[in-house]
């Protein structure tokens, strides 16, 4: 497997040596910001969903039809413009899950351990089919 260029995450918007903020702060972000534009009548579900689909939309567009090995070395300009949409895709995620009443990290495990029984590691190593066909 090639390895991507290592291209140093800017941390923009956070102060050096400052502890990375955890799916709960963000969720907290995102409601001050909705809340100081009165966008909150405008987050219902579908809504958030439909704008999550848009930009992980946007983000697959910066790998349509760039061969394998491209794509896992961006040239820096991408691998910014990567970095905004899947920015842009975490934060409509993280309001949804909010708008739902969902925790995203518990959710996420659990769905680890699911996976984890639909593809053992003895049948699913190396393979890349679907549960079914293992």
């Amino acid at each position: 497997m090639t390895q991507r260029k290592q291209v140093p995450d800017s941390g923009a918007g956070q102060a050096k040596g400052a502890s990375k903020p955890s799916l709960a702060e963000l969720r907290d972000a995102l409601r001050r910001f909705a809340a100081e534009r009165d966008w909150d009548q405008f987050h219902f579900p579908k809504n958030l969903a439909i704008a999550l689909s848009v930009e992980a939309a946007e983000l697959l567009e910066h790998f349509q039809w760039l061969p394998d090995v491209e794509s896992a070395a961006l040239p820096i300009e991408i691998h910014s413009k990567v970095r905004e949409e899947l920015a842009d895709v975490l934060l409509y995620l993280i309001r949804l899950a909010d708008k739902l009443d969902i925790d995203l990290a518990a959710a996420a495990f659990d769905k680890i351990t699911v996976n984890a029984k639909k593809y053992p590691v003895h049948k699913a190593r190396g393979t890349s089919k679907k549960y079914t066909d293992l």
